[in-house]
């Protein structure tokens, strides 16, 4: 092993540490659920990992919103993921997921408190909330909001909304508006267009969008929240579509997620959640440049 992953390590440890400080200090519970699954959410763009008759999970969300439907308020878990034929410098097969939720949180205080619990992360593993990354100082006290359509519009010179009808949303996602995001600090993007958030609710305030934020620093993608859908029936009708999609598109077959679908019948509480890569947190407290600097493998 050598010094540099050594020391990589011992900080992974103890941002785990302070992650769960700041998770206690909010009175969140931490929780533990199965990681082979009898069926995933349908997700479009992500595949997860057949095994012996299961899955492997692409995350423990459905699991951890059941829990929110049997009575828990504040729900914390660490732990394994699996998302199939991903590899490369921010990417692995196997990953480890931090996921949290919050009844009666918008999904404007889960930021807030997001934003919260990193810079207090830094100020108890470095005294500091200022770090560098690959040279360019960060600072964590700090933070920013930007919603898609205004970054679209920004960096890549369009309308989100004309991005997703005319399919260039992904490809100006990845090569104009991801680099720009986080430069200085951690920046979330907030209000995705309705159709790119299956999981989510649509906006009070504007039906075009859904509740959904990612967070970026340094123009990597650290994490996905929601403010999450309560609508059972519109919950089914969502993933419907999406196993229509991922059918047409020669991707896996899942069985319905029918645990979790009964449980959202019997009613869930509004709440908001959100899953964060660990390792690429990890990364940017370790000022690592590869993913695989801050594994063990």
């Amino acid at each position: 092993m050598t010094g540099v992953l050594k020391n990589n390590l011992r900080t992974r440890s103890a941002l785990l540490r302070a992650l769960r400080n700041a998770f206690y200090r909010a009175e969140f519970l931490e929780v533990s659920t199965g990681v082979k699954i009898p069926a995933p959410a349908p997700e479009e763009y992500i595949e997860s990992v057949p095994c012996q008759g299961g899955f492997l999970r692409t995350s423990p969300e459905l699991a951890m919103k059941r829990m929110l439907c049997a009575g828990m308020e504040r729900i914390f878990q660490i732990g394994s993921a699996f998302r199939a034929e991903e590899e490369g410098r921010k990417h692995r097969e196997e990953f480890t997921i931090m996921e949290y939720y919050a009844v009666e949180w918008n999904y404007r205080e889960l930021a807030e408190f997001t934003a919260d619990m990193i810079k207090s992360a830094a100020l108890e593993l470095f005294g500091k909330s200022t770090i560098f990354y690959q040279g360019v100082p960060v600072d964590l006290g700090r933070h920013a909001f930007i919603t898609v359509d205004e970054a679209f519009r920004k960096y890549a010179g369009v309308s989100a909304f004309d991005a997703d009808a005319d399919g260039s949303f992904d490809e100006l996602m990845v090569l104009k508006v991801e680099p720009e995001l986080g430069k200085d600090r951690p920046e979330f993007l907030i209000d995705y267009p309705a159709n790119r958030a299956s999981l989510s609710r649509l906006s009070a305030a504007d039906d075009r969008v859904a509740e959904r934020w990612e967070l970026y620093i340094r123009g990597m993608e650290l994490g996905n929240a929601f403010g999450e859908l309560t609508d059972a029936v519109e919950q089914r009708r969502r993933f419907e579509a999406a196993l229509k999609f991922r059918a047409e598109q020669g991707m896996l077959a899942y069985p319905e997620a029918t645990d979790f679908l009964e449980a959202l019948e019997k009613g869930m509480p509004a709440s908001s959640g959100c899953a964060i890569g660990f390792d690429r947190l990890c990364m940017i407290f370790c000022d690592a440049y590869e993913i695989s600097d801050v594994i063990f493998d």
